[in-house]
């Protein structure tokens, strides 16, 4: 049997520790039921209470919620953007469509500006006609109007298309007749051209009608 003696050791000035002998006479000591309290009470204080979060935690959510906040300002931000370049884009559209009205309304304005001189020049002649007795300076008059308009038809590239006594062909004649021919070089040929047609640049704008030998 071993036995356990229990003794104290009183100081002044110091707390009264329990300590217990083993059956080697080492000394053991003793936590007092006060310091055990007060140990258990700091770990009991650490434990979250119900409802609560931890520190961490808390903290983490902050930080989502200052994140959802800084998303949505650059949202609205960003819609606000958008918003003002869609109103941009809708004015600018409305803008130019009224331009390509306007500009092919008027397209013509410049051509029919040059023309309105021999407009001029015709009315003059048909003024004069009238009166006039020499038919020989009316023939010139009329003459000298015609080569301006020609003039004016070349400057805004329109020229004539080549007809009479060539190959008939079909991209640029218009046959509207057929009659017969004595010479054989002339089978297949344009004898007579009953309307001119003319090129736009190198486009055909209108056909010439023709008669055409066989």
């Amino acid at each position: 049997m071993v036995n356990k003696k229990t003794h104290k050791k009183e100081e002044p000035g110091k707390e009264t520790h329990n300590e217990t002998t083993d059956n080697k006479g080492n000394n053991v000591s003793q936590e007092s039921a006060e310091e055990k309290s007060l140990n258990n009470q700091d770990v009991i204080d650490k434990i979250p209470q119900e409802g609560e979060a931890p520190a961490k935690e808390v903290y983490s959510s902050d930080k989502v919620v200052a994140a959802e906040k800084t998303m949505e300002e650059k949202l609205a931000e960003m819609q606000d953007k958008y918003i003002r370049l869609s109103a941009e884009f809708d004015n600018y559209r409305k803008r130019t469509l009224r331009e390509k009205i306007e500009l092919s309304k008027y397209a013509s304005e410049n051509l029919l500006l040059e023309i309105l001189p021999v407009m001029d020049d015709f009315e003059r002649a048909l003024s004069h006609m009238e009166s006039a007795s020499d038919c020989a300076a009316m023939k010139d008059g009329i003459d000298l109007i015609y080569v301006k308009f020609t003039e004016f038809l070349k400057l805004n590239g329109i020229r004539e298309i080549e007809s009479f006594n060539c190959v008939f062909n079909v991209d640029l004649h218009d046959a509207v007749a057929k009659i017969p021919v004595e010479e054989e070089e002339m089978k297949g040929r344009i004898v007579e051209v009953i309307q001119k047609g003319y090129y736009l640049q190198n486009k055909v704008i209108r056909h010439s009608k023709v008669v055409v030998g066989e």
